[in-house]
């Protein structure tokens, strides 16, 4: 049986409807892969707090459980684990937006999402994020 690690990510919006993705430090599993901003659920954690909790270490911002709209989900299996992947969506945020722990962060437009190396995680989740738009 696969050990199950939840995951929760965000499609963080800005006022022109562009998307953020960070790039993973090249010394990191799947290293210079683009991916939606977000991380591991810890076992004292709701999916909102993990992700309020993840967004500022990544990103350097605040967000609020009261501005983020679940929008999808994805399960993925690397190795011996099994990954559910949590989607939220967030338009509000406080903070200037920046790449603490990535290589790179870009806001793309929602029809050049697929042009990114995601992984198999993350690449399921475009075509959600491209019909919410």
């Amino acid at each position: 049986m696969l050990n199950r690690t939840d995951v929760v990510v965000l499609a963080l919006l800005d006022s022109e409807n562009r998307i953020l993705i960070s790039k993973r430090l090249i010394d990191k599993p799947m290293g210079g892969m683009w991916e939606f901003p977000g991380g591991k659920i810890e076992a004292d954690e709701s999916p909102e707090s993990a992700l309020i909790r993840e967004i500022k270490e990544e990103l350097s911002i605040s967000i609020s459980k009261s501005c983020l709209a679940p929008l999808t989900f994805s399960t993925v299996t690397y190795g011996t684990r099994n990954f559910l992947i949590l989607m939220y969506v967030c338009r509000v945020w406080e903070g200037k937006v920046n790449a603490s722990v990535s290589a790179e962060i870009k806001w793309v437009e929602k029809r050049d999402l697929g042009k990114y190396n995601m992984p198999s995680g993350n690449e399921s989740l475009i075509g959600m994020v491209i019909d919410y738009l």
